[in-house]
Formats: structure tokens, sequence, C-alpha cells
């Protein structure tokens, strides 16, 4: 069973590497007529016409392996050794005619493996196989009109199916680039989700569980009034997290300033909220409701702050939300990944985010974003 699935997994991969030299090579046989015709003693000069035969095979093999290069297709050496097989071929048929006609096909083989599409095929294969039609016509006749019609055929069928092979070639290539950049679109997705979900659960946990151990001791109803709280943020935590995963989770805005007013409150930050202008969309107040989430868990977590302000307004166009704590902001004076993302989210929609120090000190936020926001599919605040 190991061996047929290494078998089948080579079979594979030599169909989706496509034609090789290899494909090319057993149209030699066409050639065996002048070695026939050579060995027969029919030929004059055998030793001329078998350096010639020879050299001929030497240049249709390292012609046809180079053409399936892209690189060593499209450089001089190839263009040289192409050029020399067609001198070649026109002077072995002129020399030795009969059964030495059957070259030309091999070099139309030759000329549509390396001359695949564009203006230059039809420039080189029409005044070739004319060249063509008057050497065979002229040494063998009319019985010969076939080797005419296999050399244009040579030449554009086998440009046609390799040209079509390498557009094949590079459109599964783009899909699979395709499909790996989708894969890390989602997973840059759910990174920035759980940075942001759990971010912020865990700071209210801990906060709170920090105020059920201060509380405990002499007040126990309000310490198990905390707990219940911390019960109900985890499993709510849950519930976000499985929406994160399947990428439906929504932002409600006015919940959210909730949860920011409860987070701030429980960490001895006093919220002042304050919300005007137009009703929003939904994709609006999503994206506004990671803006507040993480503001609220910066101010919580790294601020030291006693006051934070949430200020939302906005026109019939834009609408505006602006954090602003009186704390000390990030340790190093730079946002941190959680800002960084957001920025780029609210940026694909159209909008912008600021962070930095307050001008009367502290540390804030500012969002703009259009009324009627367009979120890019897949983000999770569609």
């Amino acid at each position: 069973m190991r061996i047929r699935q290494l078998w089948g997994a080579r079979a594979q991969a030599r169909k989706d590497r496509g034609p090789s030299g290899l494909s090319l090579l057993p149209w030699l046989l066409m050639g065996l007529g002048a070695l026939s015709h050579l060995l027969g003693g029919q030929a004059p000069n055998p030793w001329i016409g078998a350096a010639g035969l020879l050299a001929f095979n030497t240049l249709y093999i390292a012609i046809v392996f180079r053409a399936f290069d892209p690189r060593r297709r499209e450089s001089r050496l190839t263009w040289v050794l192409l050029i020399s097989l067609g001198v070649l071929t026109f002077a072995l048929a002129i020399g030795y005619g009969r059964e030495w006609l059957l070259l030309f096909p091999l070099l139309g083989l030759g000329v549509g493996a390396v001359v695949r599409r564009g203006r230059l095929l039809p420039a080189i294969a029409f005044p070739l196989v004319l060249a063509v039609g008057v050497v065979t016509f002229w040494r063998d006749g009319w019985d010969s009109i076939g080797i005419v019609y296999g050399t244009f055929i040579s030449i554009m069928v086998t440009a046609a199916i390799l040209a079509l092979d390498e557009i094949v070639r590079q459109l599964r290539e783009t899909r699979e680039e395709l499909a790996r950049a989708a894969v890390e679109k989602e997973r840059l997705r759910f990174s920035r989700d759980l940075h942001d979900l759990l971010g912020h659960t865990l700071s209210v946990i801990v906060v709170k569980s920090e105020v059920v151990r201060r509380l405990a001791p002499r007040d126990l109803d309000a310490a198990l009034a905390q707990v219940a709280d911390i019960e109900s943020v985890g499993r709510q935590a849950l519930t976000e997290i499985r929406e994160a995963v399947t990428g439906y989770r929504e932002g409600s805005l006015a919940t959210e300033l909730d949860r920011a007013r409860d987070a701030l409150s429980t960490a001895g930050i006093e919220p002042v909220v304050r919300r005007s202008g137009p009703l929003l969309e939904p994709q609006t107040e999503a994206l506004l409701s990671w803006v507040v989430r993480e503001s609220a868990t910066n101010a919580v977590r790294h601020s030291g702050a006693s006051r934070c302000e949430i200020d939302l307004s906005g026109s019939a166009d834009r609408v505006r939300l602006t954090v602003t704590d009186n704390g000390r902001g990030p340790a190093d004076g730079t946002p941190g990944s959680g800002l960084r993302g957001l920025r780029e989210r609210v940026a694909a929609a159209g909008g912008t985010l600021d962070s930095g120090p307050a001008p009367r000190g502290g540390f804030r936020v500012t969002a703009e974003l259009p009324v009627e926001a367009s979120v890019p599919e897949g983000d999770p605040a569609r």
C-alpha cells in the first residue's frame, strides 16, 4: 500500500511538471529514413552525411531540452543553436533529398518548442515553410507535399500545445499563491481576534479577581457578585471565541461601550462616555467596537490612569471616536500590535486611526470612519 501511494505521488508530480524535453525525443525516429539511406550505401559522401546526421541529432536534443527552461529558452545560445539546426537541415535536404527531407518536420518541432507565441511565431513559421516548400519541390516534386504540410503542422501544433501548457501551469501557480494568501489572511484575522478578545477578557478577569481578593475578607456578598461577573465574562469570551473562529462575529457598539465602562470602573478608572451623531451601519459599529475594546483594555492594563473619556460623534458622512485617558500610555511610547492591527483594519475600510500622547497629558486613540464603512471580505468585522 505504501509503495502504491509513493508511485501515485510520483506520477502526480510528473503530471504537474508537464511535458519536458523527453517528450520530443521520440520524434527523432523520423530520421531513421536518412540513416537507412546512409547504411544502404545510396548516399554520396556517406561520411559527410553521417557527420551531418550526428550533428543534427545533437543540435535537436540540445534545443528541445533548452526549450523547456524559460531562461535558457530565451538566451542567445538557444537561438544560435536553432539557426545552426536550420542551416544544417537545409544543407542536408538539398544535398541528399529523398528521406532526408523528413528532417524538416523535426526542424519544425524545434522551432515550435522555442518560439511558442507572439508575433515572432508567424514571422518565422511562414517564411520557413515557404523555403521548405521550395527545396522539397526542387528535390522531390509534388510527391513530397506532405513534408511541407507536416513541417507547418509540427511548428504550429507544438507551439500551441506548449504555450497552452505554460499558461495552465502559470494559472495553477497563481491559484496556489492565492490559496496561500487566503490562508495567511485568515491566520492574521484569527490572531488579531484572539489578541483583541483574550487581551480584553483576561484583563477584566484579572482586575475583577483582584477586587474579589480584596473584598472577600470584609464583604462576602460583594465578592460573590464580582465572581458572578467573572463567570459571565468567561462565558461571553467563550461565545466570542467561537464566533471569531467561524468568522461571523458582529460587534455591537452599545454593548462594547457598556463592557468598557464596567471594565474601567472595576479597575478603579472613572469612565466618561459621550455619544452623539447619526445611526451607524453594522460594519462601522463593529469596527468602532474593536477600537473601544482595545483602547479600554490598554487603559486598564498599561495606563495607570484614573479617568478615561470615550467620545463618539459624527456628521452625515463621517464618524469620529476618541478614547483619552490621563495615564502614562505605552511604556516605550509606541502603540502595541493590537493598535497596529486596528489601524490596518480601519484603513482598509476607508478610515484612519491615530494614537499617541494627548495634548494635555495621557494617551489618546482617535478613529475616523465613513458612516457606511466598506469592510473587506473576510474581515471579522463584517
